[in-house]
């Protein structure tokens, strides 16, 4: 990559406009307020680079890099560039004002949002969604996110008493899946279950307490049809009127001495147990 402009930081000061306008979007109200996000490291500014948003507009706005990021992840700032969004090479000092990570791997994304509408996710009639019901630890919520990507799920719903879907440690632990499968956000569990069951969509609740046997779904074939899991908050799971909502309340089965799954094990069990059966359904 070697050209002239990229010898040199053209970004040097940590009290930058630039560098402050993007630094404040470690703060939830400034990610409200401009609807951008910060999207850090290779993999998650490479997914942003190629992305488009519901309303067709390219996701990644602008990106700060090191020198040695520019020469080492030349393809990504090739991408980036394609895509319209300005780049800027920084010093190490400003990416570490930029950066939400303990050690910086030179590359951090400013994004526009990307959610989608809950009720275009409806129109599409979706086989396999993740809902997020009180999730409130934002690394499990993108790691539930990155779940429901490789299992092939449709689309993702935070409610509104969820986390944030920007927070930089979701983005993180998403590790790039924020771009690869809508997400609607903000939707009342009341009405993201409703709408679910109007779609054709058979809705469960994922409880260790349940009194469904995933198992025993699996094996009785109840499996295999369109399905919207609903997954609780980290420590005291789904309330009583949100299991009372849903189709089932099912649990995972503890063949050995665990006393419980975490949230994100459950919801990969749940998720990749139901992609499973709906492919064995559909080679039928």
């Amino acid at each position: 990559m070697g050209t002239a402009d990229q010898a040199t930081p053209e970004l040097i000061s940590p009290r930058s406009p630039r560098v402050a306008a993007a630094r404040r979007l470690a703060k939830r109200n400034f990610r409200g307020k401009d609807r951008l996000f910060l999207a850090e490291g290779p993999q998650a500014v490479r997914e942003a680079a190629s992305h488009r948003g519901p309303d067709g507009r390219p996701t990644l706005v602008e990106l700060f890099t090191t020198v040695e990021a520019a020469e080492r992840y030349g393809e990504i700032i090739a991408a980036a560039r394609a895509s319209g969004a300005r780049v800027h090479h920084a010093s190490s000092d400003v990416l570490a004002e930029v950066s939400q990570t303990v050690t910086p791997q030179g590359l951090v994304g400013v994004c526009r949002f990307l959610d989608s509408p809950f009720e275009q996710i409806l129109a599409a009639r979706p086989k396999l969604v993740a809902v997020l019901a009180h999730v409130r630890d934002p690394g499990n919520a993108g790691t539930v996110l990155r779940c429901a990507d490789a299992a092939g799920a449709d689309a993702v719903v935070l409610t509104d008493a969820s986390v944030d879907l920007y927070n930089p440690k979701s983005v993180r632990a998403s590790v790039g899946s924020h771009f690869h499968l809508p997400v609607a956000v903000g939707v009342p569990v009341e009405q993201a279950v409703q709408g679910l069951k109007a779609a054709g969509v058979r809705v469960l609740a994922a409880d260790g307490a349940g009194e469904d046997d995933l198992d025993d779904q699996l094996d009785a074939g109840a499996m295999g049809g369109p399905t919207a899991w609903i997954f609780g908050n980290e420590a005291w799971g789904l309330p009583e009127e949100t299991r009372a909502l849903t189709d089932a309340v099912v649990r995972v089965p503890i063949h050995g001495k665990a006393e419980s799954l975490n949230l994100a094990t459950a919801a990969a069990v749940c998720l990749y147990a139901s992609a499973r059966a709906q492919r064995v359904g559909r080679a039928r």
